[in-house]
């Protein structure tokens, strides 16, 4: 049986134990990239939920155990996962379509969470890989991945789990409102603004949906 059909949402002892050494782990790591690089904690609002990207991601990773199945069902249950990676990486920005310039790699050094985050400027194709969406894409991969195999609540966490890429609309709609109203004005900064926010909250209550699956039982 796959952990995320457990029937309580009481953490046990070694939940407890492992979520304490990942915390810790992240904590360290977060002192570590701020003291050593160009990196800083700044905006702390973003630094908060890029951090809860990674280790919501990461625990619903190695907490989640898949259930017994045929390798047909274990390739196509891979298939869905690789093809919902693929779009969340695309609408999420992870991956784009090249500029008129190639500059290659660089790092860039962003929030904990949302950096330190490789950069790559090609001719035929943009890589933004951050650690907050790259670790919290894989996870709810994964997730479909475990629920596809054990064939319950597919349909509604996972289209409810495209929307974790909400960030990306928000862009959109802020350049409508600049358009309209004239670059700079409170309705476009609101808009950009709001994007981790809410794609902050999208991704927590798709993982949790994903994890617990209510609408599986």
């Amino acid at each position: 049986m796959s952990t995320v059909t457990a029937t309580g949402l009481r953490p046990t002892r070694e939940t407890l134990l492992y979520g304490g050494l990942l915390l810790n782990s992240v904590v360290l790591l977060t002192l570590a990239y701020v003291l050593f690089t160009e990196g800083s904690i700044e905006p702390l609002r973003y630094t908060v939920y890029g951090l809860l990207w990674v280790l919501v991601g990461a625990w619903a990773i190695l907490r989640t155990d898949v259930a017994p199945a045929g390798r047909a069902t274990k390739r196509k249950a891979a298939a869905v996962a690789a093809g919902y990676f693929v779009a969340l990486a695309v609408a999420g920005g992870l991956v784009a379509g090249a500029g008129h310039v190639a500059t290659g790699f660089r790092i860039a050094w962003l929030p904990p969470g949302w950096g330190p985050a490789l950069v790559y400027a090609g001719e035929s194709v943009n890589l933004v890989l951050m650690p907050a969406r790259v670790v919290g894409y894989v996870a709810l991969a994964y997730l479909v991945y475990a629920t596809v195999v054990d064939a319950a609540g597919a349909a509604v966490s996972g289209v409810l789990g495209l929307l974790s890429c909400v960030s990306c609309s928000w862009p959109i709609i802020a350049s409508v409102a600049t358009g309209v109203f004239g670059s700079g004005t409170a309705l476009a900064a609101s808009a950009t603004a709001l994007s981790y926010d809410l794609s902050t909250a999208v991704f927590l209550v798709t993982v949790a949906l994903l994890y617990w699956r209510p609408f599986g039982r």
